[in-house]
This record gives C-alpha cells, structure tokens and sequence, in this order.
C-alpha cells in the first residue's frame, strides 16, 4: 500500500516545474538533463500504469472521491548515522465519499472506510525537529483535504496505482488541494502547464478545474469497446 513509486526519469508532471520555478521547494536538483526534481518531493514512479485514463480503467479497482479522517505513524526505521534520527510511515483511513468507477473484473469492494499506507515523517537528529517525507510528486494524503484515487486491491491490501493517480480534489474540484506536502490551487496547476516540456495527455490534466462528471465521462470514455 505504500505511496512510493518504482524509480522514473526527468518529471513531465508540470505543477512539479511549477513549484520549483516559483521556488516553494526552497532548492532544485539541476543535472544534464536540465531541471529534475524538486528536493523533498522525491522522485517519480508508478507501481502501476497511472497517468491517463486508459490506465485508470486498465489498472484499477475503484476510483473513488474519498476523505483521510484518521491517521497513524507506522514503519518506524532507525538511522544510526546520517542527518535523520528515523523516519515513519503513515497508515491513513479514509471516508469514501463516492466510487465513480468500478471495474468488471473487480472481485473486492471498497468499503466505507479504507486505509491506505502514505509517506510519514522524518525526525532530524540534531534539532529533534521532523520534516514531512512526500511521495514523488503527489498528493501526501492529509487530514481536511479530499482526494480522487485509482486504487487497487494488492496482496499487501489496497495501494493506489502511481503517482498519477492521486489527484487533489478539494470542494469536488480536479486540482485544488494538497500536493506535495502543499496547498493548491487549480490555477496553480493550469499556470504550472506552461512549464511543462512533454506532451501530457494524463488524466490529471485532462479533468484540472473540473468536477465528478468529467472524471466519470473521462472513464467511461477509455473503457467502451472500440
């Protein structure tokens, strides 16, 4: 159920340009291949296909408009050298709010309340201070925020499929919301487009500033029969 992702290449998500260009982040990792990451949000992977909505309706159990309303730190690792004492996990219950999408082949349904296991905390060695841990750019999934999530039933219990398929969705709006450790707006991710350097036909950006409806027809669009 873990939010991190297998290892990706140069980010093509455009709000991740966005934040580094405005310089939220605080620092940037520059290499060759130009602009990579921002630090502290990590870097980007998919357990499974998640960017478009092919890959939802492929991939997925459920999709579904759901709410954290309880969380618990979990995993703990100890570091004996280095600048952190330990870091932790987070296992976060969710309220499902609405399943827009079920696929056929689903043989598991997503109950009222579900846990999901989320990026934690990190605890600094010198200053006892902890920082957040972020999944490569996506959501953290945070208490009084509400996400639209791709998930699907694994042998380790329900994970959402990559990172392209947390999507904030505060007020029931596509891109409003927290990200990254992060508030924003869906203007923030409209803006953020103009800064990306790949063709994106990602399901995200297909449904920014949109309601329910529009996911739901995104999906029901990617699943008819040729």
């Amino acid at each position: 159920m873990d939010l991190t992702y297998s290892a990706g290449s140069i980010p093509h998500r455009p709000v991740a340009l966005l934040l580094a260009l405005a310089g939220v982040a605080g620092a940037l990792l520059i290499g060759s291949g130009g602009l990579d990451t921002v630090v502290g949000c990590g870097v980007s992977a998919d357990p499974y296909p998640s960017q478009t909505a092919q890959d939802w309706v492929e991939n997925a159990d459920h999709v579904v408009v759901a709410t954290p309303v309880g969380e618990e730190e979990t995993n703990r690792r100890e570091f004996e050298k280095g600048a952190y004492r330990y870091q932790t996990d987070r296992t976060v219950t969710f309220r499902a709010d609405d399943v827009l999408w079920s696929a056929p082949r689903a043989d598991r349904s997503l109950d009222e309340g579900f846990e999901l296991t989320a990026p934690g905390w990190r605890v600094h060695r010198a200053s006892g201070n902890r920082s957040k841990r972020t999944a490569g750019y996506a959501p953290r999934l945070e208490l009084d925020h509400t996400y639209l999530l791709a998930v699907r039933w694994t042998a380790d219990g329900w994970a959402v499929l990559g990172e392209g398929a947390a999507i904030p969705f505060d007020d029931r709006t596509a891109g409003r919301g927290e990200w990254c450790g992060r508030v924003l707006s869906e203007e923030d991710v409209a803006r953020g487009e103009r800064f990306s350097r790949r063709a994106d036909d990602s399901l995200e950006k297909a449904v920014n500033g949109r309601d329910e409806q529009a996911v739901v027809h995104a999906l029901e669009t990617a699943a008819a029969p040729d």
